[in-house]
């Protein structure tokens, strides 16, 4: 088996998929539905040697791989530092906007309330636009947008703090305690988190189908009045059409004070495997060192082996 790792329209806005291009209908989308079961170990089974471990060069300043059916670590580097985490927020920015059970079809726009005044950044989804509740999910996710994060937090019941105390909530509810929200975009260096905390969320969010769907789509084409915009993943892994990666959930993330960061749900040796990056600061150094990561898992043959009877 081939190795890998791990709309709604309104007022004028029409979303288009861009064809061959859903990396949700993947090999990782019919994997178990999200549903990772823990299989038994053989005796023989290999296991990452501290020489191996060693020459795992991964730059990011803090990492963890785990093997997700096991909960066994199989690298950490500087896994309990609290440090910024920019928009991997989004993740549970998502779980509660999903949690609430909203109508995903209601129509929501954006108001000046979501601009970015902090950070300054640019967003293609202008005041006075409206999409879906599903398709400000899908762009928040997909291509992080900040603008539709914030939305999805404003008509949330109770307004925007009341979105931010449930993320707050949810992130002790998953035993998260390194882990703490101000905003719901992760524009803020106020909302901090380390890397141990962060496989916890990652396999949280993965058990929710619309946050694996939407965070491995590789591009979609949006219609803004009469002109198409095309949306695309921020992780050019999900991007990729030649690459052997089998990604069943994926967010990047980047402020100054965060550096680029990277979380994955993959599969490595037809096993399951979340992968957390923070603090990265080369262009390409996220990926790279999940790159380096496949390789070394391959390499050091941590497949699992099936026990006899």
């Amino acid at each position: 088996m081939k190795t890998a790792l791990i709309f709604c329209i309104a007022a004028g806005v029409a979303l288009v998929p861009v064809s061959g291009t859903a990396a949700g209908k993947s090999k990782a989308a019919s994997r178990a539905h999200g549903h990772v079961k823990a299989r038994h170990l053989s005796h023989a089974e290999s296991r990452p040697s501290l020489e191996d471990t060693q020459r795992l060069l991964v730059q990011s300043s803090a990492a963890i791989v785990q093997d997700q059916a096991t909960g066994a670590i199989l690298f950490e580097k500087n896994a309990g530092a609290v440090v910024p985490i920019a928009s991997i927020s989004k993740l549970m920015t998502a779980m509660v906007s999903l949690d609430a059970t909203p109508n995903l079809e209601e129509p929501l726009s954006i108001g000046d309330e979501d601009v970015d005044t902090l950070k300054g950044t640019h967003s293609r989804l202008k005041v006075g636009t409206r999409l879906s509740r599903e398709e400000m999910l899908r762009l928040a996710l997909m291509s992080s947008e900040n603008r539709a994060a914030s939305a999805l937090s404003r008509f949330y019941p109770g307004g925007r703090p009341a979105f931010v105390a449930a993320m707050n909530r949810k992130a002790q509810a998953l035993g998260l305690s390194d882990t703490h929200f101000e905003d719901p975009t992760g524009l803020t260096s106020a909302n901090v988190s380390s890397a141990r905390d962060l496989v916890k969320m990652v396999a949280a969010a993965h058990q929710y189908p619309l946050i694996r769907e939407f965070t491995t789509t590789a591009e979609y084409e949006v219609m803004l009045g009469n002109r198409p915009q095309t949306f695309r993943n921020t992780n050019p892994l999900v991007r990729a059409r030649d690459n052997d990666w089998e990604i069943g959930l994926s967010k990047t993330g980047f402020i100054s004070e965060a550096g680029k960061c990277l979380v994955m749900q993959a599969w490595l040796n037809n096993k399951p495997t979340i992968i957390v990056l923070l603090d990265s600061w080369g262009k390409l150094t996220r990926i790279g060192d999940a790159n380096r990561i496949k390789r070394w898992i391959e390499s050091a043959n941590l497949a699992l082996k099936p026990t006899a009877g």
